[in-house]
């Protein structure tokens, strides 16, 4: 174990400790520029960025990284000053092996907590560190993860699809993953002891052992670089574009239906008791489904009744979540970010003021994004028109979405 100078000297069991997982060859992203984790993006390596964000979180003590007993000096000339700041180990042959002695070298500090995290995942933000940590109880793990919003295939053993995987409260997980100290550590040194080499990621070790691991929200900006369009991506994220124009694209939507018979509203996911309901071959969810034409708009994939038609009855009584999930998933395949969405009711009832901040809530979590980056607006019509005559809702939406590159000249 390589011991570097720490300057935290916080009392053992008061901090929160992190290991950084770094041992890797990273075949899939090619092996010409060596190693992914000591790969630039923007002015500094991949591992530089990870490490900095850990450093800079004032509720943050010790850092072990475990590294490959072959990247010494690789690491020392990735990290430059930074790898005087923390701890190095040799890592084993597979991640769940680095990870168990990363943790067996935080013994002397005995934190109360731990963060285990992917050297490749270099954008991890302080309010996502924040959100794990806040997860963490004496009795349970703490996984952020974000829902999956793309349609799953089973594939068969000839090649063809098999069966379409519900994809109900499934969620695409992450880390930092945070726990308790000790009981990973005994998690991860029975697994040892036992021969299992085969989990995937800590919190499957946690589930293992019996430790509970809750969920909390991720982040669509924590990406795992793992092949080489991963590298470049990020690069051109973080290398400045000197007198360029961001490639930033707004979109709008437009939907209205009309009242029915019925008990409630549903308007941004969020159902609200009404003397009547909105007519449609889905729940006519008008907030949804404008905001769903907003987000194709940004990378021209056509509106919602391009991709969920209303003569096919597979859609009929479906959730309006769907539609605004797949949407969300195109953008991000074209390499979009969701900026910001803003969504207008217009209606004379029901009153949209006491839902709102539930609405605003369920629109995070069918985007990805943080609740401040949305707004849920409502307004009347002053009694004119079919919505002054309480015959239907309307609603507009804009989004906003920051893609790859440059405007075009």
């Amino acid at each position: 174990m390589e011991k570097q100078a720490s300057q935290f000297g916080k009392a053992p069991g008061q901090s929160v400790a992190v290991v950084i997982v770094a041992a890797g060859r990273g075949e899939r992203a090619g092996q010409a520029d060596g190693p992914k984790q000591y790969r630039r993006i923007g002015s500094r390596a991949v591992i530089a960025w990870t490490l900095q964000a850990f450093l800079d979180h004032p509720r943050i003590g010790e850092i072990v990284v475990a590294i490959h007993p072959d990247d010494h000096e690789l690491f020392r000339a990735a990290a430059g000053a930074l790898a005087e700041r923390v701890t190095v180990v040799n890592g084993g042959t597979t991640r769940q092996e680095s990870t168990r002695l990363a943790l067996l070298a935080l013994r002397d500090h005995a934190p109360m907590s731990v963060l285990i995290h992917d050297a490749v995942r270099p954008f991890i933000e302080a309010s996502m560190i924040d959100r794990v940590i806040d997860g963490i109880g004496a009795d349970h793990g703490s996984l952020p993860a974000l829902p999956v919003s793309d349609t799953l295939k089973r594939e068969a053993d000839d090649g063809t699809i098999l069966e379409t995987v519900t994809r109900s409260g499934l969620h695409a997980a992450q880390t930092p993953q945070g726990f308790a100290y000790n009981p990973i550590l005994a998690a991860h040194q029975r697994a040892h002891e036992e021969g299992r080499g085969d989990f995937t990621d800590d919190a499957a070790i946690a589930e293992w052992a019996d430790i509970p691991v809750r969920i909390v929200l991720g982040s669509p900006d924590n990406v795992k670089l793992t092949w080489a369009r991963d590298i470049e991506m990020a690069d051109q994220r973080l290398t400045p574009r000197g007198a360029g124009f961001p490639d930033v694209r707004t979109g709008n939507g437009y939907d209205v239906h009309s009242f029915g018979p019925g008990d409630h509203v549903t308007l941004c996911g969020v159902e609200i008791p009404h003397d009547k309901q909105l007519t449609g071959h889905s729940d006519a969810d008008v907030g949804l489904h404008a905001l769903t034409d907003a987000l194709l708009a940004t990378c021209g994939a056509g509106d919602i009744g391009t991709h969920f038609p209303p003569s096919d009855p597979q859609w009929k009584g479906a959730a309006s979540r769907i539609f605004l999930e797949h949407a969300a998933s195109i953008v991000r395949s074209h390499g979009g970010r969701i900026a910001n969405a803003d969504v207008t009711l217009i209606c004379e009832a029901p009153r949209i003021g006491p839902h709102r901040a539930a609405m605003t809530d369920a629109l995070a979590n069918m985007l990805g994004i943080a609740s401040e980056r949305i707004s849920v607006k409502a307004t009347t019509n002053e009694r004119l028109g079919f919505v002054g005559r309480e015959e239907g809702i309307a609603a507009i939406a804009t989004a906003s979405v920051v893609y790859p590159g440059e405007l075009p000249e």
